[in-house]
């Protein structure tokens, strides 16, 4: 019997926006639908289902405790998802402004209107690097010049502060 979820899993170029996903149910099983825009951020592994097995499994937390056994499943458990999603959010409105209008500096200007416009004709860089990129340069050059932005800019600084107080990635 043809599955197509697994048969072709990859609907999207590497080099484009992801536009398409598979849609999973509660369980993490692929319902064979295709959905036409980008899959939020989960942390969610399709798993087939057993030919054994009358249910689907259901998908466990994972919790790491780094093996020093000091921690509380809550302290353990943070769940990134919701902040990835609307950094996403932030970054695509800013990605699809006019450049007069994306308020970062000359250098920074020709640098995305370089990549948004160059036709690479040998290596070209994957979407997800040039995402990375963005989503940084809207971080430090962006961010700051608005409520949601400053936001997430103290989210990031807390969430750094209770983890790794001796180093800051964002400044």
């Amino acid at each position: 019997m043809s599955n197509p979820f697994f048969d072709q899993p990859i609907l999207n170029s590497p080099y484009e926006y992801p536009c398409r996903h598979w849609e999973l149910d509660s369980s993490g099983q692929p319902t064979q639908r295709i959905v036409e825009n980008r899959r939020p951020a989960e942390f969610i592994t399709p798993i087939p289902k057993s030919k054994k097995q009358k249910t689907a499994p259901v998908q466990q937390d994972l919790i790491f405790d780094e093996g020093k056994g000091l921690s509380s499943e809550k302290q353990q458990q943070y769940d990134p998802t919701s902040i990835i999603n609307e950094i996403r959010k932030l970054v695509d409105t800013w990605h699809s402004l006019p450049s007069s209008q994306w308020q970062v500096t000359l250098e920074t200007m020709r640098l995305l209107q370089h990549w948004r416009r160059y036709d690479f004709s040998w290596i070209r860089p994957f979407f997800c690097q040039i995402e990375a990129v963005e989503t940084t340069i809207w971080l430090t050059e962006v961010a700051s010049l608005s409520v949601a932005g400053k936001r997430i800019l103290e989210h990031l600084m807390s969430a750094n502060r209770n983890t790794n107080p001796e180093f800051s990635g964002l400044h």
